[in-house]
């Protein structure tokens, strides 16, 4: 069975910084694409990074110098690094393997003041 699960979403101030964690179980996690996304109240979600089996990277423009990816296969887990906070980086944050029908179950970013 296949589990990814999010953790390190909390609430912080804006400017302020925070570490997204998706540990994959029941998965070969080396071989997949790994993705982050959010859906913030009333909007679609949509993709804020990917991270290709090989390291490759790719960023939303939004998100683009302040969020980084990146993943340590020997812990079968990917990070979202996030520096620079804005309000609008609020929103639900999920982790995924694209094209596959795996997704974490969330965590919860709050940027405020």
């Amino acid at each position: 069975q296949v589990r990814l699960v999010e953790s390190g979403g909390g609430l912080v101030h804006p400017g302020g910084s925070l570490r997204l964690s998706c540990a994959a179980s029941g998965v070969i996690f080396s071989i997949y694409a790994m993705g982050w996304y959010r859906q913030a109240p009333g909007k679609q979600r949509e993709l804020v990074a990917t991270i290709t089996s090989g390291g490759s990277t790719n960023y939303a423009d939004s998100v683009r110098g302040r969020f980084t990816i990146y993943r340590d296969n020997a812990k079968n887990t990917v990070f979202l690094h996030m520096d620079t906070l804005k309000p609008e980086d609020t929103a639900v944050y999920y982790c995924s393997a694209p094209g596959t029908p795996y997704w974490g179950q969330g965590t919860q970013v709050t940027v405020s003041s």
